[in-house]
């Protein structure tokens, strides 16, 4: 059995072979083909921080492949009333066959999956986005952007830039992250990367000039500067953050068919313009409906029915 908690735990071969399988999965829901590799299979949404795309593409997705998503909120279980995370563990992998999780902790994901005797699926942590990364690689497929890429992420040092990292790592691509002062990446994410890098063949460079990291980059990619849990620091952080929204100017500098990326939800004058973000080069709706196909892919590699897909 396998969880699914970051991309660290991944092959370059087991990552490639997933998306893959969530790319054939697509082409048969393009083609209103339904095939129930889940079927009446259940699997257990456990949301301690809301979202949009995160719910609705795992409900979605486990509904097209036959089974059935449970949503529970903190305040819906008694995790959020003091229940130890082993036992409610325990109780759900009891009684469901998969378990995704959006929570703040890492530590406390992997907790879970310790005493899970099914499957956990990282929807979002503080340090890691992985469900994310799929889509966005399997959104690079789609649009030729997956030969040699060089990729340039500006923004915080966050979820998103420690995943960026790992995907870099593992698939050997060139990745240049562009941080202010202070925001940098978890200096230990940082280290494994390299490590993995040094295996696969990667290029991992760090600066904290956005001009500079995008100058002939296939893809451009960003992420909101006030994530949850930052609201506090708000003002401070958009004083900090001046020069890192990703404009016209700044896309220029990319390859002409440059194509950028964004996680959502994107605010428009913060993080990136708004023409850039509906502009020709923009492919984050193409990248947000990816989620749900990506995470098809994972769930039925998770549960060993990728040879039947």
């Amino acid at each position: 059995m396998r969880h699914f908690l970051t991309l660290k735990d991944y092959t370059k071969e087991e990552i490639l072979e997933i998306i893959e399988l969530g790319l054939r999965i697509k082409a048969e829901t393009k083609a209103k083909r339904f095939t129930p590799y889940l079927e009446k299979q259940t699997l257990a949404m456990i949301f301690e921080k809301s979202s949009t795309r995160t719910r609705v593409s795992f409900e979605t997705g486990i509904y097209q492949l036959g089974g059935m998503g449970l949503f529970l909120s903190s305040r819906d279980i008694q995790l959020g009333r003091g229940e130890p995370m082993k036992d409610t563990a325990r109780v759900i992998g009891r009684m469901c066959d998969m378990v995704m999780i959006r929570t703040y902790s890492q530590k406390k994901l992997e907790e879970f999956a310790g005493f899970s005797d099914v499957p956990v699926i990282n929807g979002l942590t503080d340090d890691y986005h992985p469900v994310q990364l799929m889509a966005d690689y399997m959104t690079m497929i789609e649009h030729g952007k997956d030969q040699n890429p060089v990729v340039a992420y500006i923004g915080d040092g966050n979820n998103m830039a420690h995943s960026w990292l790992m995907l870099a790592a593992k698939l050997g691509f060139e990745l240049r992250v562009a941080t202010p002062k202070g925001y940098e990446c978890d200096p230990d994410i940082v280290e494994d990367a390299v490590e993995f890098a040094k295996k696969s063949g990667a290029t991992i460079l760090f600066t904290d000039d956005p001009k500079d990291a995008v100058i002939g980059v296939d893809v451009v990619t960003t992420d909101t500067w006030v994530s949850m849990g930052d609201e506090e620091e708000k003002e401070k952080r958009l004083k900090d953050f001046a020069g890192y929204t990703v404009d016209a100017a700044l896309m220029k500098r990319a390859k002409a068919d440059a194509i950028f990326l964004h996680c959502l939800p994107a605010y428009r004058g913060l993080e990136v313009t708004e023409e850039v973000l509906e502009g020709p080069q923009s492919v984050v709706f193409d990248e947000a409906e990816n989620r749900l196909h990506a995470q098809k892919g994972v769930m039925v590699w998770l549960d060993g029915k990728r040879n039947e897909a």
